[in-house]
């Protein structure tokens, strides 16, 4: 069998505005760490380009590291405070785009109801799209797919009992099972492969938006805070919740495209195994987590809206741009 190459380091990708500019010349220590720019940090898009992917690289030290960087970075005191300050930005803007509430049941059951007047982006290319458009989403999915079950990984030993068990299932599901060849993240770089595309870990991240980066921070964001461990089981409950009848689509429009088996065998495997995985973040993660902590329901709530809010964000911007007849990547 081919040997992965979801092992390579990231590739350090270019700055896209001040922000990323000082976190990057910092950590590559071509300034000293006194002189973290925090200036227009206020001014600053807390969902553009820049501040997302200044966010990214400082998460990304807790996960594979990235190239020519120490590790030591890591827990770097100047540098963790730039980034308390990047997140209070994000989380702010998360919290003034959705409405909130704590019916948790109610978030939920939304998610199963699509509305017949809204073209998601599998509708499109299950419909519409050809097959450069196809690698496109390939292309942005990627910085979500190469870490998949990391992020919701931070939040286990931030729970007990059944819940804890439960997630641990779902997580062991994601990691293949104890079998590296059928780990999600592992099918997703065979998928990438096929497709004609780099399949290095965050090989790709100079072409996706900060609409994607956003997505992904999202999951960081709430693994790395114990007080958001209510919102992580929110976002992973409503990502299984969605992901089985969006995968569906992705089988009809790869099929339609004649797309390697390899492209296929990514997203029929989610059908059936995250139908499965619904129902389990439901009734044996969320129902035990808020038996014993009822006070999180609208941390809940709140995870399941934002992931809602980022990932029709994203999923807006691919679609006009290619009803425009433009490329959704940055180059």
């Amino acid at each position: 069998m081919t040997t992965s190459t979801t092992d390579r380091v990231a590739t350090l990708p270019a700055a896209r505005g001040p922000l990323s500019e000082s976190v990057l010349a910092t950590l590559l220590r071509t300034q000293p760490r006194a002189d973290l720019d925090f200036d227009g940090l206020a001014d600053t898009d807390p969902l553009g380009d820049d501040l997302q992917l200044a966010l990214h690289l400082c998460y990304e030290l807790h996960y594979q590291g990235l190239p020519g960087v120490s590790p030591d970075w890591e827990w770097d005191p100047e540098l963790l405070r730039l980034r308390g300050a990047l997140e209070a930005r994000f989380l702010a803007a998360l919290r003034e785009n959705v409405p909130g509430g704590d019916d948790v049941t109610g978030a939920l059951d939304a998610l199963l109801v699509e509305p017949i007047d809204v073209e998601g982006v599998s509708h499109y290319l299950r419909d519409h799209g050809d097959w450069a458009q196809m690698r496109e989403y390939f292309t942005h999915r990627s910085i979500y797919h190469h870490k998949e079950a990391d992020p919701h990984a931070w939040v286990i030993p931030r729970l007990r009992g059944r819940a804890k068990a439960a997630l641990v299932a779902v997580e062991f599901d994601e990691f293949g099972g104890g079998r590296a060849e059928l780990v999600h993240a592992r099918l997703y770089a065979d998928l990438l492969r096929a497709a004609g595309l780099p399949d290095g870990y965050l090989e790709l991240i100079d072409q996706v938006p900060g609409e994607m980066l956003a997505v992904v921070n999202m999951m960081s964001l709430f693994g790395l805070h114990r007080s958001l461990r209510g919102a992580l089981c929110g976002h992973f409950a409503a990502a299984e919740i969605t992901t089985a009848p969006s995968a569906q689509r992705m089988d009809q429009a790869l099929r339609r495209l004649d797309a390697p088996e390899a492209c296929r065998f990514f997203y029929t495997e989610h059908i059936e195994a995250d139908a499965v995985h619904e129902q389990v973040m439901r009734h044996d993660v969320l129902g035990d987590l808020l038996e014993q902590e009822p006070g999180l329901a609208a941390d809940v709530v709140f995870g399941v809206q934002a992931t809602e809010f980022l990932e029709g964000r994203f999923g807006e911007l691919v679609l006009s741009r290619w009803k425009a007849g433009q490329s959704s990547l940055r180059t």
